[in-house]
């Protein structure tokens, strides 16, 4: 019998997946708590970086439904490696 893993889920089941959502323009630090508490990070570029774990797919599509609702435009959104978001959540100064 062949076992299926959710793509947002490791392997062990247990451990979230880590998303990177970028959209256009850029966001105020308290939409960060409103957004599943996501580091927010604003780039240079005009966009928003938003990255942190999520624990499944209802989550996902929450946060997706949140962005929707901000009126916001959704450049990407990506799966990340949790070794990337912690390294660059330890240099994060919003």
């Amino acid at each position: 019998m062949t076992q299926h893993t959710a793509m947002n889920q490791h392997p062990s089941g247990d451990t979230p997946a880590y998303y990177e959502l970028r959209i256009e323009g850029h966001l105020d630090d308290h939409w960060s708590a409103w957004l599943g508490g996501l580091t927010l990070i604003n780039e240079d570029d005009g966009t928003a970086t938003l990255r942190g774990a999520v624990t499944d797919q209802a989550e996902l599509h929450g946060l997706l439904a949140k962005v929707r609702d901000l009126g916001a435009i959704l450049i990407s959104v990506n799966t990340i490696d949790a070794r990337r978001f912690l390294t660059s959540h330890e240099g994060d100064h919003r």
